[in-house]
């Protein structure tokens, strides 16, 4: 257990256990990740932030494309500026660990497909959804046509009281029906 158990302390661990989806060793491992990141001035102050640009260089986030609105989703920083605590980084981990219930995940994943931050995916969000998970190289750029068409498929299978945008129970509801889902969201130190 060394060092990184007797700093987060018996008390503080057991806590992030019951407020969490993650194991003791999960906690420990992720604190120490954490750790990694703080510049050794950092080290020694409480509530430390890592900014983004720090966060985005684990390589579990570096590849993901969602990954600047995992960050800005996740932050409580009052300056919206995605840098995270380690009860932040905790949280992010919770939700995309294997324990997180479906319920869990498919709040956070709506979170974070919903860039405009209305509580609706409209469709400028499914439009930057498509583009994250399709890239945005001329070679893998959907033509406008496309990109219509398949946004018009995609509310037409989930936008139940047709007003335009897909709300949460909607997208809970279009989740539930993909088995593949829960085991594809998730961050693995």
């Amino acid at each position: 257990m060394g060092t990184t158990a007797s700093q987060l302390g018996k008390d503080l661990l057991s806590e992030y256990q019951e407020l969490t989806f993650l194991t003791k060793q999960e906690i420990l491992l992720a604190h120490k990740r954490f750790t990694e990141l703080l510049t050794k001035d950092e080290k020694d102050l409480p509530n430390t932030r890592v900014p983004v640009e720090r966060i985005l260089t684990l390589p579990e986030l570096k590849s993901n494309p969602f990954r600047k609105r995992i960050c800005h989703v996740f932050s409580t920083s009052e300056y919206k500026d995605g840098s995270l605590t380690f009860e932040d980084f905790l949280d992010l981990l919770s939700a995309f660990s294997d324990s997180a219930t479906m319920e869990i995940k498919s709040h956070y994943a709506f979170r974070i497909f919903d860039f405009d931050d209305d509580g609706t995916l409209d469709c400028g969000d499914l439009e930057k959804l498509v583009n994250c998970l399709t890239g945005e190289t001329d070679d893998t750029r959907l033509t406008t046509e496309e990109m219509r068409q398949l946004i018009s498929n995609i509310l037409e299978e989930s936008d139940i009281d047709k007003d335009g945008t897909v709300n949460l129970s909607e997208f809970q509801h279009v989740i539930s029906r993909s088995p593949d889902f829960v085991s594809s969201f998730k961050i693995v130190l």
